[in-house]
């Protein structure tokens, strides 16, 4: 059994920035790889960010050259660095972690609201 756990959402304007985290229980964190979700309301969840054990990284299009994704495996902890924050990327935040084709776990989520 895995706990994940976010925190960092919040409200920010448009332009505005975001940092989120997201702590893992266990010893197995840097084993694995880690990737980041969200779900805006009425939309399906969608993978934004994935960072590999060896911090390979790859982004959704539309969140390329604004979010970055990244981890520290001291710490058991992965990030997501959000600049240049939309409107658009208003949603609740996952993070997620995929042990094997019937493990996965997901944190509880984090709200993240872009709003003027």
């Amino acid at each position: 059994q895995v706990q994940l756990v976010e925190s960092g959402g919040g409200l920010v304007q448009p332009g505005g920035s975001l940092r989120l985290s997201c702590a893992a229980s266990g010893s197995i964190f840097s084993l694995y790889a880690m990737s980041w979700y969200r779900q805006a309301p009425g939309k399906q969840r969608e993978l934004i960010a994935h960072i590999t054990r060896s911090s390979s990284t790859n982004y959704l299009d539309s969140v390329k050259g604004r979010f970055t994704i990244s981890r520290d495996n001291a710490k058991n902890t992965v990030y997501l660095q959000m600049n240049s924050l939309k409107p658009e990327d208003t949603a609740v935040y996952y993070c997620n972690i995929r042990l094997d084709s019937v493990r996965e776990y997901w944190g509880q989520g984090t709200q993240v609201t872009v709003s003027s």
